[in-house]
């Protein structure tokens, strides 16, 4: 019984250390499912509900993370979402360090939209 136990956490090992050697870690601007969703929702609204926006939508989500670190994509689009509500709380938004960084976005934004539309 002890050889049949000892044989079967040698296999047991294995497998773990196989399963360790199999998972890939994610870059670190990999964004969440959920963002690139939202995303290409959106962007489908504006294009048009059809298969070939969908993939055109995927594709610009995609060129999007790659140019641009999911953290400074969620900052830049949740100072745009306040200002687009206007009013005079709005108006620190207006700093240019937060412009600079909604800069980045749009001219990530237009590069993406280059490269798939």
């Amino acid at each position: 019984m002890t050889k049949r136990l000892a044989a079967l956490f040698a296999a047991i090992s294995v497998l773990a250390s196989a399963a360790q050697a199999v998972a890939v870690e994610l870059p670190k601007n990999d964004y969440p499912t959920i963002a690139r969703a939202d995303y290409v929702f959106g962007c489908m609204q504006v294009n048009g509900q059809s298969r070939e926006s969908l993939f055109r939508c995927s594709c610009s989500i995609d060129k999007i993370s790659e140019l641009l670190p999911y953290d400074a994509y969620e900052e830049a689009e949740t100072v745009m979402s306040v200002v687009l509500k206007g009013g005079e709380k709005v108006a620190p938004l207006h700093y240019k360090p937060l412009q600079d960084k909604i800069k980045r976005l749009k001219k990530a934004q237009v590069e993406a939209e280059l490269r798939c539309f």
